[in-house]
């Protein structure tokens, strides 16, 4: 079931509402009681669940490229994989390894014919 956020636009309440999407909206304020309760536009949040799904998968954002660190922000974990806020790593090309000179070629020995005694 989805959950959705109201605000009362009298009192200024808000609540975060766990409905059926066949469920009427709510018009009453719990608080005032005034009938100005208003479902408001939000990001969906979601929580992947059964057999195979782990909380750490794709927190980052890097699509799977191995285990993840908790960044902390919550449960809009959907919405991290576009995630721009914040500061970076400095993404300085890094400087390339010294190439290895390759080894001398061993010169050839001179053929020698066996002597015929």
């Amino acid at each position: 079931m989805p959950i959705y956020a109201y605000k009362c636009a009298t009192c200024g309440f808000a609540k975060d509402v766990l409905q059926k999407i066949s469920d009427p909206p709510l018009t009453v304020c719990p608080s005032c009681g005034a009938p100005a309760f208003q479902k408001q536009i939000t990001a969906a949040g979601f929580q992947l669940k059964g057999s195979g799904w782990y909380v750490t998968d794709f927190r980052d954002g890097k699509g799977g490229q191995g285990k993840t660190a908790d960044k902390g922000s919550g449960s809009g974990d959907a919405a991290k994989s576009g995630d721009t806020g914040g500061t970076k790593p400095d993404s300085a090309a890094p400087t390339p390894a010294p190439a290895a000179s390759p080894a001398p070629a061993a010169s050839p020995a001179p053929a020698t014919k066996p002597s015929a005694d």
